[in-house]
């Protein structure tokens, strides 16, 4: 059964621009515009916008090219990109996020080794530029965003596209039911707790170590100390 939780303004206004790109037959590579035109065309806030693009990125539906010349393009979506939109379609039955959760878990290892065999010094840079924003967060939405965010990237570096994709469609399941901390002190604590987790797992990456890989994904999946 479908949700009935109304959508939010980005999540309506991704819907949108899916819509129109059918509607108006574009092919891969078609340019849509960029994020400023569609904040102007939509009325909608920078925030609100460049969430609706991260999804529609997320879906596989559109790519986007920085610099001069760039802006929103119709991706291609091949086998491994449907299969992420079918996975992202999933209705949010109770397991849902506890499947997403169990699947991640399987997955992280072979993701995590898989972009120790394969990053370069821009990815180590990279991840270490995104873990250090882990550790900068001034709260809690700024943390998962960044937390997501690296995930995100090692994903990004494994070289098994079909890991890849799935393992980062579980990704927005558990990110939409994570809770939000409401004490200060104990989130700072959690955050220095789990930045460090995420330094050693960076590090280890980095080494290109199957067995540090391995030691540090261990202690990643480990809960925190009560």
């Amino acid at each position: 059964m479908l949700s009935d939780a109304p959508l939010s303004r980005a999540e309506h206004l991704a819907a949108t621009v899916e819509e129109q790109i059918r509607l108006d037959g574009l092919a891969a590579g078609a340019a849509i515009g960029t994020l400023e035109e569609l904040r102007l065309q939509s009325g909608f806030s920078k925030p609100t916008v460049s969430e609706a693009v991260r999804l529609l990125r997320d879906r596989g539906v559109v790519l986007i090219k920085p610099g001069r010349g760039g802006g929103l393009f119709v991706a291609d979506r091949g086998p491994v990109v449907r299969l992420r939109h079918t996975l992202l379609s999933v209705a949010e039955a109770p397991t849902t996020v506890m499947d997403a959760v169990e699947l991640r878990e399987h997955l992280e290892l072979l993701v995590d080794q898989g972009a120790a065999r394969c990053r370069s010094d821009a990815d180590i840079d990279a991840l270490r530029r995104l873990v250090a924003a882990m550790g900068e967060a001034a709260d809690w939405p700024a943390f998962m965003a960044a937390n997501w965010a690296l995930h995100e990237r090692i994903a990004e570096i494994c070289p098994n596209a079909m890991a890849s994709a799935v393992y980062t469609s579980t990704l927005g399941h558990i990110a939409a039911a994570t809770p939000v901390f409401d004490d200060d002190a104990d989130f700072g604590d959690y955050r220095d707790l789990r930045h460090r987790v995420h330094v050693e797992l960076v590090e280890a990456i980095a080494s290109g170590d199957p067995d540090q890989v391995a030691a540090a994904v261990a202690a990643h999946a480990s809960p925190p100390p009560a």
